[in-house]
């Protein structure tokens, strides 16, 4: 088989309308590609960031196990995906965010086009242009192929705002718009966030941006059509993290982790099928893939095949993941551990001493600074914010009925048993995985 791997860059999962998503017409699509194959209800990447997230994906272990904790390499050791496959034969191809997989020569790509030849990776028509030619090229030197195309939307700057034009200044002209765009009436705040009138403007921005995305979606599946290997070809769509807002990027929230991850594996996967039973996990995708290719999986990973539920078998034992977060882009250390089950999500902060600040990415744009500005007048938000930027050391949640993480249970008498429960089995796992923070977590038990 062949293999087309298609990221979107921080589009929570909600975005997509398939995934339930508000908002209409945002991801005809990616719609149109769940109609043809299998998506998964829980589906999470392992960390809620770009390098680590993406550095798990192609590796199958987790950061403090492949060495790719923040923005860093990884181990020199440590075996790919893509290494594997081009012993195998493969033709590996990489459009896009070809640095957050480093170092460069530890994923064997064959062909890599970055953000300077994808109109600074928001130009649908040369990711078609681009994934034309590497599929003609695979077809020319008869080799099976891994291509992986990397939107850079709808990571900010966004479509419209302040930050765009400041970013691409006179640059700005070459990237197109999307084929539709949405105005602060047309959509919906996410129910994490308050509903202030200069973030429904950034939320309107954020949403143009995952229409762009999208462009870019259709654009790689009409190459992929148009060059005869669709039904060779198993398709898979992911986001790497959550939306780049307060509470859901660089987190472990349900919002930070969860991605609208759909397969289409012709003649395997059921068309239009909704699996709600099943967690998968950003490292078992290495493990997946090599499954699928029939080649021989890489030793000591962490991740673990799920293609025997891509073709409608069942795993009883994924039944929950693990989310871990180490490091923002600018290099702020923020250690955090989730657990989540279907109803409940518990986070271990260990970096929570009600000092630190919290500092991330999201915090840039006009979203926190209508938040900040509010909190002078508004009880409840001043609550988030103080939330936002301090936590607490431990966080339980309901996410079956509080899926925005409004209500921390940590301090319930009621859940006392559960959180019990959720510590001893994070204990378990710190422990398997000699993860690094295991004493910080064992003095919190003590």
């Amino acid at each position: 088989m062949n293999f087309l791997l298609i990221t979107a860059d921080d589009m929570n999962w909600d975005a997509v309308g398939a995934f339930g998503g508000p908002v209409p017409d945002v991801t005809p699509n990616l719609n149109h590609l769940a109609s043809q194959g299998l998506r998964f209800q829980h589906a999470h990447v392992t960390a809620a960031v770009c390098q680590p997230s993406r550095e798990a994906l192609m590796t199958g272990r987790y950061p403090h196990r492949n060495g790719g904790m923040g923005f860093e390499p990884i181990w020199d050791h440590i075996e790919t995906l893509q290494e594997r496959l081009h012993r195998a034969g493969y033709l590996n191809g990489i459009l896009g965010k070809v640095a957050h997989l480093a170092p460069v020569k530890k994923f064997s790509w064959d062909e890599q086009r970055d953000k300077g030849d994808l109109g600074h990776g928001r130009d649908p028509s040369l990711y078609r242009h681009y994934a034309a030619g590497f599929l003609e090229r695979a077809k020319l030197e008869s080799k099976p192929f891994f291509l992986m195309a990397n939107a850079h939307d709808p990571h900010r700057p966004f479509v419209g705002s302040e930050q765009e034009r400041s970013h691409f200044c006179g640059d700005i002209g070459s990237i197109p718009p999307p084929s539709m765009t949405f105005s602060p009436d047309d959509v919906t705040i996410p129910g994490f966030l308050p509903d202030i009138p200069e973030l429904r403007l950034e939320i309107s921005q954020y949403y143009n941006s995952c229409r762009r995305c999208d462009d870019t979606v259709g654009a790689v599946l009409d190459a992929l059509d148009a060059s005869g290997f669709a039904e060779d070809t198993v398709v898979m769509f992911l986001s790497d993290n959550g939306m780049a807002f307060p509470f859901a990027k660089t987190n472990c929230y349900l919002n930070s982790t969860r991605t609208p991850w759909i397969v289409r594996w012709p003649s395997v996967t059921e068309p239009g099928k909704l699996d709600d039973r099943h967690f998968i996990s950003g490292i078992d995708f290495t493990p997946t893939v090599l499954d699928i290719a029939g080649l021989d999986p890489i030793e000591h990973i962490d991740g673990r095949s799920f293609a025997n539920v891509l073709s409608g078998g069942a795993d009883e034992a994924r039944d929950l993941v693990f989310t871990v977060f180490h490091k923002t882009s600018a290099g702020n250390t923020y250690p955090m551990r989730g657990v989540q089950t279907r109803q409940y999500g518990y986070i271990f902060n260990a970096w929570s001493d009600g000092k630190t600040e919290f500092k991330n990415e999201s915090q840039s744009g006009l979203t926190w600074k209508s938040m900040d500005a509010a909190a002078k007048e508004d009880a409840g938000i001043a609550e988030r914010v103080n939330d936002f930027q301090y936590r607490s050391p431990e966080e339980l949640y309901d996410f079956e009925s509080d899926p925005n993480a409004l209500n921390n249970l940590i301090d319930d008498p009621d859940q006392q048993t559960r959180i019990s429960v959720f510590r001893s089995i994070l204990l378990d796992w710190m422990e398997g995985k000699e993860d690094p923070i295991l004493e910080d977590f064992r003095g919190r038990l003590s």
